[in-house]
């Protein structure tokens, strides 16, 4: 049984606390009915110094539902967004920031939340490692933990067992990444359905799926792979590339080896057959049509560079994974 807990503060955003909550709720759900379990492999508690009622900020009111000091060892920790200064909230819970110490050194991986990035910055654990925070506190978390490699244009860090997100928002984007973990992916696919607007997983979680390959640090580099993510289906010159982002060439390429472990040209043909994968596994669009959509308009150079990245045909990869995806025990989508 795995255990997640989220931490409660009376200054705590409530929304910070309820999206972990209903989306891991939801994905254990949507597990259990498809794979037909009656038994849950998580337990979700809301876990604070005490058990009375507290009101959070905006005046809901949380029951928490375990001390501390009875919670056992957690798989997974989240810290809440907190409304209002952060310093003082460190300061009132010194036995919180000790409890998220000894969580951690006993295997926890922790999650917080905007201005939650305070609790295990106090505690030591993000020194050396990169780090966000909500915008506001920019320069005084720089101040309070110099240590800590603050990335001001990363809306969601992570190393080691310790994820950041600078806002709310970007919680969505880790909780399909952890959904995934604790689950598998066509789970994370079906809540992203449900609690996301977009129809593919974001950049944001991809990133966080494909583990160290975008943990860096040149902020210029990530800029680069984020127009790439975006862009992935024009006609993309390198020389142009550089260019607009101030390089040339030579420079672009250095940088980003240096930075991803790969050129530019490589990355991009990555990001485009990973694209084609989610296409071959969801959609009945042709090998063609495929290629096109992912910025490809020579089929036999698609087809070629899909075998050699993945030893396998565009058309024997399609009819690898849908026999995965309607194997026995998952009714085929022929019949009704």
């Amino acid at each position: 049984m795995k255990r997640i807990c989220i931490l409660a503060f009376p200054q705590a955003l409530a929304s910070s606390m309820a999206i972990p909550l209903e989306m891991i709720s939801a994905a254990d759900t949507i597990f259990r009915l498809r794979h037909r379990r009656r038994s849950s492999s998580i337990s979700l508690h809301v876990v604070a110094e005490d058990l009375n009622n507290m009101a959070v900020s905006g005046g809901m009111v949380i029951q928490p539902t375990c001390r501390l000091a009875d919670t056992g060892l957690c798989e997974l920790i989240f810290v809440p967004a907190l409304w209002g200064n952060p310093r003082a909230a460190v300061m009132q819970h010194s036995a919180t920031v000790a409890w998220l110490a000894q969580q951690y050194a006993s295997g926890a991986t922790i999650c917080s939340v905007g201005s939650g990035s305070y609790f295990p910055g106090a505690a030591g654990l993000l020194d050396g490692k990169p780090a966000t925070t909500h915008w506001r506190y920019f320069d005084d978390f720089e101040q309070r933990y110099p240590k800590i490699k603050l990335q001001r244009k990363r809306f969601i860090t992570h190393q080691d067992r310790l994820y950041c997100t600078g806002s709310v928002n970007a919680v969505r984007d880790v909780m399909l990444h952890f959904v995934e973990q604790l689950f598998d992916g066509s789970t994370a696919d079906e809540v992203a359905r449900h609690f996301t607007h977009e129809l593919k997983r974001s950049y944001e979680s991809l990133l966080l799926a494909v583990d160290q390959q975008d943990t860096h640090h040149d902020e210029l580099i990530i800029k680069v792979q984020e127009w790439l993510q975006k862009h992935y289906q024009r006609d993309i010159r390198m020389r142009e590339l550089a260019t607009n982002f101030g390089l040339n060439s030579r420079s672009l390429n250095r940088r980003f080896r240096l930075a991803a472990n790969k050129t530019p040209v490589e990355y991009l043909q990555e990001v485009r057959i990973n694209q084609a994968r989610e296409l071959l596994k969801h959609s009945n669009l042709s090998i063609a049509e495929i290629a096109f959509a992912v910025g490809y308009q020579d089929v036999s150079y698609f087809t070629g560079l899909f075998r050699r990245l993945h030893d396998v045909t565009p058309n024997a990869y399609r009819r690898l994974v849908r026999t995965k995806l309607f194997n026995v025990g998952n009714p085929s989508p022929t019949k009704k």
